[in-house]
């Protein structure tokens, strides 16, 4: 299956925490000229304990900008002690941003991180050239709802093969705007001045807002953008968008958008691609071979293992017929 898909270092961030003063709606802005070229229906699946509806990469919209791929996870309900048990598995190429709305997640990686990720802190993992991690429930987690977002980012030719590294984010560490009693949080890049510490690729943008019905708020102009949504509607210029959907928008277009209902949804944005990327398993790249030479790595066990979660491992698809094979 082949689709699309960071700098490794790009420009450090000016801003951490800092909160500035109160939005309100731009009563005098006029939408119309916002428009919206394609429309994308998340298809529902179902990965083992989760429910999750795969936004990106689809038959009509492999990417938007560097964004290649998205998976709204939830809302999954689990009783105390149960939850994810993702094994360790491996990535190349990419970047991988994980964001809740509810629930936590413990992650490790192979360069020994272990990170618990709670709602609204962001989790960044840059992969480059090999990394391997886990993601799994912690066992005294309490019952109740898993809810929020994956994606993944591709990283800019000749930055492919990186040094793998991790980052972590606090909610406090990344610029907050209120909207009229709503929320509207700069996960990645850069909102009408506050940036994101987050060291994204491509000028990637990820917008966080949690709206009140009636607010509205004006849109980045990045070279691709697009709206998904999580929760509730939006008029996107005349255009009722709805949970599942994700709009993408014409390059160039201008205007805002107005929740329609009590609203959670996400902006993405960023660069166009420079060129094509391809997506097979969890490896993306802009070279098949690369791609080629990574399953052979996983296969043969070469990748690093996990520290504290290095028994279990996600086998390449239909290779093994068991999910359980020590590591060598």
């Amino acid at each position: 299956m082949e689709f699309f898909a960071f700098p490794c270092r790009p420009k450090p961030s000016t801003l951490r925490g800092m909160q500035p003063p109160d939005m309100r709606t731009e009563s005098n802005y006029v939408p119309s000229a916002l428009v919206v070229e394609n429309e994308v229906v998340a298809g529902l699946r179902q990965l083992d304990e989760l429910t999750v509806r795969r936004v990106l990469p689809n038959v009509s919209q492999r990417n938007v900008g560097p964004f290649v791929f998205l998976d709204h996870m939830g809302i999954t309900y689990f009783e105390a002690g149960q939850g994810i048990n993702v094994r360790p598995h491996p990535h190349i190429g990419l970047a991988t941003l994980t964001y809740l709305f509810s629930g936590r997640v413990l992650h490790r990686d192979s360069l020994g991180s272990v990170q618990e990720i709670v709602p609204g802190e962001v989790n960044f993992m840059v992969s480059g050239r090999g990394i391997v991690h886990s993601e799994r429930s912690h066992p005294d987690s309490p019952a109740g709802p898993l809810h929020g977002l994956q994606m993944w980012l591709a990283l800019p030719l000749g930055q492919e093969g990186c040094e793998p590294r991790f980052e972590h984010f606090t909610s406090d560490e990344t610029p907050s705007l209120n909207v009229l009693g709503g929320q509207l949080r700069v996960v990645l890049g850069e909102y009408q001045g506050f940036r994101s510490p987050v060291q994204a690729p491509l000028g990637a943008t990820y917008l966080d807002l949690d709206l009140p019905a009636g607010a509205s708020v004006s849109l980045p102009e990045t070279e691709e953008r697009a709206l998904y949504v999580v929760e509730g509607s939006l008029d996107v210029g005349g255009h009722i968008v709805h949970p599942g959907h994700l709009a993408v928008l014409k390059p160039g277009s201008k205007g805002s958008l107005t929740a329609v209902t009590p609203t959670r949804a996400a902006f993405l944005g960023g660069q166009a691609l420079e060129t094509r990327r391809f997506i097979e398993w969890n490896f993306v790249s802009s070279s098949k071979t690369a791609i080629a030479a990574a399953k052979e790595r996983w296969r043969n066990r070469e990748f690093p293992t996990v520290p504290g979660d290095d028994v279990e491992f996600i086998p390449l698809p239909a290779e093994h017929p068991s999910s359980l094979i020590p590591s060598q």
